[in-house]
């Protein structure tokens, strides 16, 4: 098993239980949990295999990553009272998976030449879409539409990634880097509450 084997697991578990952590937050049932964790681990890979034509998607090649979700989610259902008073188990498990999976949709990208702001997109697209799917189904505004820093903090990591690989950097190492950026701007926007702007349209009673 290779290193990109061992993030692509790594991710897997992370956002399981991110989406195993919002589905019980709504009260879902056990077969509800499993969907949304399943879709938020998996929804953005699946999505970025489709459209650079790979055909079956990952998990159909390898049922590992489902045999994965299921063992998460079941020892996630087990443990949730031990672990819903940690209010940044979420947030954690969230940032985690955003980088390792910003990494390998980026590393797709390039192993695909693709040019640099294809494998950018390949890398958002394979870490944050399966967020959006799992907040659609939980009747969320998924979080990357919103002012809070998500897609972003991906877009930067992916960018140091392409950098990083551009100079022959130790893959390894890129790895590490580029996940450490992530969580990092997530922390950092997190604790001093920073977010982009959000826009409305006025309203007439408003002029």
């Amino acid at each position: 098993m290779t290193v990109f084997d061992v993030l692509n697991l790594a991710g897997t578990i992370a956002f399981a239980t991110s989406g195993a952590f919002v589905a019980m937050s709504k009260k879902f049932d056990p077969f509800g949990v499993f969907i949304v964790a399943f879709v938020t681990a998996l929804g953005g890979g699946t999505l970025r295999d489709i459209l650079i034509g790979s055909s079956p998607v990952g998990w159909m090649k390898d049922t590992t990553y489902v045999y994965v979700i299921t063992v998460t989610v079941v020892l996630a259902i087990i443990f949730r009272n031990k672990l819903k008073h940690l209010s940044k188990s979420l947030f954690l498990f969230d940032s985690i998976g955003l980088g390792i999976f910003t990494i390998i949709g980026t590393e797709i990208g390039i192993q695909a030449n693709f040019s640099p702001v294809i494998s950018i997109a390949l890398g958002t697209m394979t870490a944050a879409f399966g967020g959006v799917i799992r907040d659609i189904l939980c009747n969320e505004i998924p979080v990357i539409f919103r002012k809070e820093i998500y897609a972003t903090a991906s877009i930067a990591g992916a960018i140091a990634f392409i950098i990083l690989h551009y100079y022959n950097v130790n893959n390894n190492i890129t790895y590490v880097i580029t996940t450490l950026i992530i969580i990092i701007i997530r922390l950092i926007a997190v604790r001093f509450k920073l977010s982009l702007p959000t826009f409305y349209t006025i309203k007439k009673n408003e002029l």
